[in-house]
């Protein structure tokens, strides 16, 4: 072994340490640059949980439903969380809270740090706040869909709104109470829709015509706008255009369909206020022109523009009420892909051209009515609803058409008795007689030939009397039978109730009695609509009537009837209305199992002497219901004043009914406050919808009312007074965020009332009276506004509307919660774990590698050196072997390392080999 001098061991020893500390260092940064690449994955991971905790607790003040339970702080990774969609490197590319039943004030820019977020679907919410992104904060984002249809947004929108998402290609405002606003879109835009707002400035009509280069959808529809019709040169690509039901006015421009481009489909301009002459606008670029809807304004001229011809793709067009005059031109003729016509409610003249006959192959719907129209008619389909004929024209000239196939007559001013004549139409497929003034007997032998051709017979709405011909039981075909609002008695036929093939059977508000048949539905179960309301009829519910397995609507009110719900009525799974007030039927509301229906909107069990506990199961969510889909209309009949009227608050199937004579009907005392409403777009049902109506007054109903009532989202009328409930009002009812009507007065219920049902945006009628709540009554919200009335009978209660209490409610433990949690948030927010790890490691190793290497040197015994050597080596060995999972173990690793390297040169260059 070769001897060293003393300065060549200090040089030799500075050298080794030089050296040492210099590759410890490089092996250290290496090691740091990949720990910092996944330490920036983790911190990115954090900082976009934060982002979305932060955007639940600014912006979710309620979740009824609670969508967002499963959003807690301890878990690491955004992707698990409900709603939330991520991209394949992990990062937040999609949030879809649609339809999630979220309350709160909106604050975007929580949720625009999520710098990969390209799809933000927040619709069928009660979001509300103003549409405001701070620019200087977020100069940009990518973000591609954003949807906000269906909230509670009511303030306008800000100048600088989406400055900055230069990617948008569709934006969704629709359904909401947006005032107006002003702000841009770029070149990206494909789909705007501001539908069904209260905008009244037309500055966004003409931007959005103005600017409007790549855009392929604009709907503005629904809204308040003024104003006339700008230029429309500038949107080359659009393809829907839809302005209707707003107050633009002005005439339509001569060059306006000669503006726009050969890519629009549909364009709908109805209910405005728009005039002109009609027949010399020129339709030059509609190639491809499907829809073309012009109805309800104060267009003018005679006849139709010949230039319409060149829209040969055209399935629809609707000119109906407007000031059109002379003949119907022959040349509509010529569009050989027309479905659905209206000229309805003109002052068209004239002959109906026999070139109309060219579009019979696919001519779906054809509306003449409300015109002056003369000469022939045609001997297959006839429809003359709506307007003022009166006289014996039935007798004199329709049964006078032996081909007849269509007769359409409602909502005239015929009278006297049906003609007898009508049976010569042996080929009558609809007798359509609704809403005139006939009287007498319904005249037998309207299917006197066999088979008979006839499909649906609708007398509704008239002042017919007497008894239902037996011999209608020989319409073998009938579909739909009406004979709704007369003045008809006694028992129905027994063949009329075996009829095979009927869907609809409407007798409602008639004279009928005598018992429903044991044996309905044992010869067809066709039957969807069995309506029974308003008349006499007394007895049971038949245990036959759960066989009519494709039941939709049953109406038994306002009748005579008793005993107890069929347990075997769970087997009707389509069931979707079910009315049964104003009997006196009894017995255990639970054994009835109404829970089960699947498809079940409306429940109405009021008046009656139904006892038991509520079931708690009533909220499920159901599916699409198909009877919404069938022809008819549906009133509401509102009573906005606690009156003792028989149909308050009642569902009528409508078709065939003059409204303005129903409501003439209830000019009395005792129903001077019901008001009518159409409701079809209400009963509309989205796939997880919920009960829309639930009436359970005036039974002797006990227990507490179930939490699960407040899951009932869509709910619009809740009704329990009248019973003997006891218990609370449930906080869940803060849920209900549709609903205009809570009734619970009239029971035992007690303490106080939760501050939950201030979230309800839509009350209108609240009654909480003759209990025995106490405490102060919630200022939030409608809940002051409603009369003392409502209150009263309560002896603990106290606050607006009732006299002071000088009580001042504790701070609501859920909000105080949601502040902790929130400064929680913030500490954790500002500690970076990962770089305090990262740190910690690498002063360790780098220690531990410099002291052992001191002790090492300084040991002069070869011994030493050659047991060292060989741990080092095993621990080189060890480290390559496996990943060491920590920061600190990886430094302490390259430290090792790098004392191995060193050892084995200082003893090659010490024993010279």
């Amino acid at each position: 072994m070769r001897n060293f001098s003393s300065v060549q061991k200090h040089w030799m020893h500075f050298f080794c340490s030089f050296i040492f500390i210099f590759l410890s260092a490089c092996f250290s940064a290496l090691e740091a640059s990949n720990q910092y690449n996944l330490s920036l994955q983790q911190q990115n991971r954090s900082n976009e949980v934060m982002a979305l905790l932060v955007f639940k607790q600014k912006s979710v003040d309620a979740d009824p439903e609670g969508f967002l339970n499963d959003w807690r702080s301890e878990s690491l990774s955004p992707c698990s969380r409900r709603g939330v969609f991520c991209s394949t490197y992990g990062k937040v590319s999609m949030l879809n809270f649609t339809y999630a039943g979220l309350i709160g004030h909106l604050h975007m820019d929580d949720l625009i740090v999520l710098e990969s977020l390209q799809h933000l679907h927040l619709s069928g919410n009660s979001f509300f706040g103003n549409l405001f992104l701070n620019k200087a904060s977020y100069p940009s984002c990518i973000i591609e869909t954003l949807d906000l249809s269906f909230n509670n947004l009511s303030e306008p929108i800000s100048e600088t709104f989406l400055d900055s998402c230069d990617h948008l290609a569709s934006l969704n405002l629709s359904h909401n109470s947006i005032p107006g606003g002003s702000f841009n879109f770029g070149t990206s835009l494909v789909e705007l829709d501001l539908s069904s707002n209260l905008i009244s400035d037309s500055s966004i009509l003409d931007y959005s015509l103005s600017s409007c280069q790549n855009v392929k959808l604009l709907n503005l529809s629904h809204n308040k706008m003024s104003g006339k019709l700008g230029n429309l040169s500038s949107c080359e690509n659009l393809s829907v255009l839809d302005l209707s039901y707003n107050m633009l006015s002005g005439d339509i421009p001569a060059v306006l369909f000669s503006d726009f481009s050969r890519s629009l489909k549909a364009l709908d301009l109805s209910q405005n206020n728009l005039s002109g002459n009609f027949p010399i606008l020129e339709f030059k670029n509609c190639d491809k022109l499907m829809t073309l809807n012009l109805s309800n304004n104060s267009l003018y001229g005679i006849g139709i523009p010949q230039s319409l011809a060149n829209c040969q793709l055209l399935e629809n067009l609707d000119v109906s009420h407007n000031s059109l005059h002379d003949k119907i031109p022959a040349a509509l003729g010529n569009l050989g892909n027309l479905k659905h016509l209206n000229l309805a409610h003109n002052n068209l003249s004239g002959n109906i051209p026999s070139e109309l006959g060219l579009t019979c192959g696919t001519l779906v719907e054809f509306d003449l009515s409300g015109n002056n129209l003369s000469g022939g008619f045609p001997e297959t389909r006839l429809n003359l609803g709506n307007n003022q004929l009166s006289g014996n024209f039935l007798s004199e000239v329709i049964s006078t058409l032996p081909s007849l196939q269509i007769l359409q007559v409602p909502f005239n001013n015929i009278s006297g008795s049906i003609p007898f004549s009508l049976r010569n139409c042996a080929q009558l497929q609809v007798l359509d007689l609704s809403s005139n003034a006939f009287t007498g007997n319904i005249p037998s032998g309207l299917c006197s030939t066999f088979p008979s051709s006839l499909q649906r017979l609708l007398l509704a709405d008239n002042f017919l009397s007497g008894t239902i011909p037996s011999d209608i039981g020989n319409c073998k075909n009938l579909k739909t039978i009406n004979f709704a609002r007369n003045h008809l008695s006694g028992s129905i036929p027994s063949k009329v109730w075996k009829l095979p093939n009927v869907y609809d059977f409407v007798m409602w508000g008639n004279n009928f009695t005598g018992e429903i048949p044991n044996d309905i539905c044992f010869g067809t179960r066709n039957l969807q609509k069995l309506i029974l309301s308003n008349n006499l009829f007394s007895g049971k519910i038949p245990v036959s009537l759960t066989k009519c397995a494709n039941l939709s609507w049953l109406s038994l009110s306002f009748n005579q009837l008793t005993g107890t719900i069929p347990a075997a009525i769970r087997n009707l799974q389509k069931l979707s209305i079910l009315q049964l007030s104003y009997n006196s039927f009894f017995g255990d509301i639970q054994t009835a199992d109404l829970g089960s229906f699947p498809n079940l909107i409306w429940l109405d069990l009021s008046s009656n002497q139904f006892a038991g506990h509520i079931p708690s199961n009533l909220a499920p969510q159901t599916r699409f219901d198909p009877i919404f889909s069938s022809k008819g209309g549906y009133l509401f009949l509102r009573d906005r004043g606690r009156s003792d009227c028989r149909m308050r608050n009642s569902l009528i199937y409508s078709e065939g009914i003059s409204e303005e004579r129903l409501a003439e009907s209830f000019d009395s005392n005792s129903c001077s406050s019901i008001t009518i409403y159409s409701w079809p777009s209400h009963l509309i049902k989205r796939s997880n919808g919920t009960i829309v109506f639930l009436d359970l007054s005036f039974n002797h109903l006990s227990g507490t009312i179930p939490d699960s009532l407040g899951l009932m989202s869509d709910l619009h009328v809740l009704d329990l007074s009248h019973n003997r409930l006891t218990g609370t009002i449930p906080n869940t009812f803060g849920g209900l965020k549709e609903v205009c009507l809570l009734n619970l007065s009239y029971n035992s219920l007690q303490d106080r009332i939760p501050g939950s049902l201030g979230l309800i945006s839509f009350l209108t009628d609240l009654d909480v009276s003759n209990n025995n709540l106490s405490g102060p009554i919630p200022s939030t919200g409608q809940l002051t506004t409603f009369p003392a009335s409502r209150y009263e009978n309560n002896s603990g209660l106290c606050g607006i509307p009732l006299p002071p209490c000088g009580y001042h409610p504790k701070t609501d433990p859920i909000q105080s919660d949601q502040s902790q949690n929130g400064k929680d948030h913030s500490i954790l927010r500002n500690v970076d774990w990962i770089w305090v790890i990262a740190v910690i490691g690498y002063i360790v190793g780098v220690a531990i590698g410099v002291c052992i290497g001191n002790i090492m040197f300084q040991d002069k015994e070869e011994w030493i050196i050659d047991r060292n050597i060989h741990y080092v080596r095993e621990v080189y060995k060890l480290g390559f072997s496996r990943e060491f999972p920590a920061v600190q173990e990886s430094n302490i690793f390259t430290g090792l390392v790098v004392l191995f390297v060193l050892l084995e040169g200082c003893l090659e260059f010490d024993c010279g080999m």
